[in-house]
């Protein structure tokens, strides 16, 4: 009796253990550094860090360069004056946008 109750805390010790392990790696994963920013349609294809909208999942699923609903995170001040080929103005924006064609 006693070896079964101490397995079943060890395994209760365990799943806790795992959980707190996961929800901490998914804040981390969250967290956005000060000095950066998110800039939409200047990842290339494959390269993005996530949002990158309907049919992907997040980080490295854009389908083609430039994708204007994928974003990468860049220097602070530094989006709006990274080239993009689909951007309206020619530049990565701070919010997604729907592409030109190029």
């Amino acid at each position: 009796m006693t070896r079964t109750l101490s397995t079943q805390t060890s395994a209760a010790a365990l799943a806790l253990a795992l959980g707190a392990a996961f929800t901490l790696a998914q804040t981390a994963a969250h967290a956005q550094p000060a000095d950066k920013e998110k800039c939409f349609g200047v990842a290339m294809k494959g390269k993005n860090d996530c949002a990158a909208g309907p049919g992907t999942t997040c980080a490295g699923t854009s389908k083609v360069d430039d994708q204007g609903n994928a974003w990468t995170l860049v220097p602070k001040g530094s989006c709006e004056k990274t080239a993009s080929k689909t951007s309206p103005t020619g530049y990565g924006q701070l919010m997604a946008f729907k592409e030109k064609k190029a």
